[in-house]
């Protein structure tokens, strides 16, 4: 029972910026995916570049939480 308590502490904290990158990752990953299956050239175009304007998204949100994280070698400030 302490492990799973202690499991829970352990556990990154997700921020909005984590959750929008995976979001904006997912939504590339299903656009592509659309694309592929795409009939006509011009459709799979056009989710080819609303693949990489989502992938540009969640780019921004990468860089925002790269900032958050605290260098190599020193530890977070507890949030107690």
């Amino acid at each position: 029972m302490s492990d799973e308590i202690t499991g829970a502490a352990v556990r990154k904290r997700v921020t909005l910026d984590g959750q929008l990158l995976d979001h904006w990752e997912r939504e590339a990953r299903r656009l592509e995916a659309l694309a592929e299956g795409a009939r006509w050239s011009w459709v799979a175009r056009r989710l080819q570049r609303k693949a990489e304007r989502a992938r540009a998204q969640g780019a921004v949100f990468a860089a925002r939480e790269a900032a958050r994280r605290p260098p190599d070698g020193e530890t977070a400030p507890d949030a107690s």
